[in-house]
């Protein structure tokens, strides 16, 4: 009675977190307000140059990418939602930011960067492991941000009684800072500095100077 109970309360409780979501984007103009109340770009900006080539992977529509291109020197966005390119062309023309349709886990980019950004984007991708192992090439620093399910109790509970916990259905994964710590180990990237915020992990990576 009491498990039955508990499971109609957790779908009403993600059902209004996504609804939530949804609504707030619509009434704030196409951008979600935990952009502004999480400071969502200081991250990306605190790492950055103004000479630094950027790449951001899985730029959605473009307003992590537009805003690092105010300090950056160039900056590219790749995502594989057609829809998401177009809104980012149109809501930020940039002059020094271009995009591109594509799946960032198979497309070829024929050149290198300065620094990759993932903003949540690595939670997505079902083999991250061979993922990073072609990125990290691409660049000698990785920006990610990616969510913990060790956010709160009730993710973990959720999750430990075979509720749906993800903030998003099309998230194949939900950090905890082991996990993380762990898939880093396995592709030989060393994290020079990590911290937690609002329940993400936010992670400055070093892929050249990694001793093996």
């Amino acid at each position: 009675m009491y498990k039955f109970i508990i499971r109609i309360l957790v779908w009403i409780h993600n059902f209004s977190y996504r609804l939530i979501g949804v609504l707030s984007i619509k009434e704030n103009g196409g951008i979600h307000p935990k952009h502004r109340i999480l400071n969502y770009y200081d991250f990306f900006l605190k790492n950055i140059s103004h000479t630094d080539k950027v790449l951001d992977i899985g730029c959605g529509n473009g307003a992590c990418a537009q805003a690092v291109s105010k300090k950056a020197a160039k900056v590219t966005g790749i995502d594989i939602s057609k829809k998401n390119i177009q809104t980012a062309k149109e809501k930020f023309p940039n002059g020094n930011l271009k995009y591109i349709i594509g799946d960032a886990t198979s497309y070829d980019f024929k050149e290198s960067f300065d620094v990759i950004i993932l903003s949540n984007a690595l939670e997505h991708i079902g083999n991250r492991i061979a993922f990073l192992e072609k990125i990290k090439g691409l660049a000698p620093k990785i920006l990610i941000r990616v969510p913990l399910l060790t956010r709160d109790w009730l993710a973990v509970y959720k999750k430990e009684k075979g509720f749906e916990y993800r903030l998003d259905p099309t998230h194949c994964i939900e950090y905890t800072e082991e996990i993380f710590k762990d898939e880093m180990d396995k592709v030989k990237l060393k994290i020079d500095n990590c911290y937690t915020n609002f329940g993400e992990l936010y992670a400055v990576i070093n892929t050249k100077n990694v001793s093996i």
